[in-house]
């Protein structure tokens, strides 16, 4: 079997970009991967095509999942990555959106079989979505950091580059894989709080969605998505204000935000600390208001 399964093929796409998110290690906060499933309801999104899982993922680290159907019948629901066509009339292009886990193993093959797809749909930009873990507070705007094949798309978009040097995720390896073909790509990346790293972070998911935006040429309504970055921020900032240990570790963060010239922080709360505080907060909240 081909690990690619076409469901059917999408005609007369638009100056298609790919935009891709994996849940996993490049997904901090679910930040990526709601960013991206709010798109797809925004926009109609459609399967199309998905990526047979058997050769790579590795099913004790992500494991398939047992569903009832009819309260009697057990399905085996195995993880895989789906693709969609989302067209949009009133757009200059037509989006195609790829997500699902990050694969275990043979990432070479898996992100080939991925630029395989780009060029048999004459995708034009290649853009994945990606959140990770930083010392930024919860109550100022998302950082939203990145880069682009093209220099000069880089700088309209005033995107500011990470620097970063190390271990690295599956987006890039996909973003080398097209470089190697000469695909257009971006890589947009939101900073997510890390004494919140086990919540759902709608703010940052926000953030990715309007850098988005700018950057292929497609808007969406928003506002549940703000509505929820709302209520995110307020539920934050209500754990916060529980511990003055925390809150004084969230008000030396904004100064630092704030004074590109200050030191890295010292002598705070360490980020184990911080975040079995917060989860402490939060089921205390879960019990007295469902919300």
């Amino acid at each position: 079997m081909q690990p690619l399964i076409w469901e059917h093929r999408p005609d007369n796409l638009r100056a298609p970009a790919l935009v891709c998110a994996f849940t996993g290690w490049n997904d901090a906060g679910d930040a990526a991967s709601s960013a991206l499933s709010f798109l797809g309801s925004s926009l109609g999104a459609t399967r199309f095509a998905q990526i047979d899982p058997e050769e790579f993922y590795d099913f004790q680290t992500v494991r398939p999942k047992v569903s009832l159907i009819d309260g009697e019948t057990r399905e085996i629901v195995w993880p895989s990555v789906e693709v969609f066509a989302a067209r949009v009339p009133r757009a200059p292009r037509d989006l195609v959106l790829l997500g699902g886990p990050e694969p275990s193993m043979r990432w070479r093959s898996f992100t080939t079989l991925i630029t395989d797809l780009v060029e048999a749909l004459g995708v034009q930009l290649v853009v994945s979505l990606g959140a990770l873990l930083a010392d930024v507070p919860h109550s100022l705007p998302v950082q939203i950091s990145g880069s682009a094949s093209d220099q000069a798309l880089t700088e309209r978009l005033g995107l500011h580059g990470t620097g970063y040097e190390g271990p690295t995720g599956i987006v890039g390896v996909l973003h080398a894989s097209c470089a190697a073909r000469g695909i257009p790509s971006a890589s947009l990346w939101a900073s997510v709080p890390h004494y919140v790293a086990a919540a759902p972070n709608p703010k940052a998911a926000l953030a990715l969605v309007r850098k988005l935006e700018g950057l292929v040429g497609v808007a969406v309504d928003g506002s549940e998505l703000e509505v929820a970055a709302a209520d995110y921020e307020r539920q934050v900032g209500l754990a916060v204000q529980s511990d003055p240990d925390v809150q004084a570790f969230v008000e030396r963060l904004e100064q630092l935000a704030q004074d590109e010239r200050a030191d890295e922080p010292e002598e705070i709360p360490s980020g184990d600390r911080l975040a079995r505080e917060f989860q402490r907060f939060l089921r205390q909240r879960g019990s007295d208001d469902d919300s």
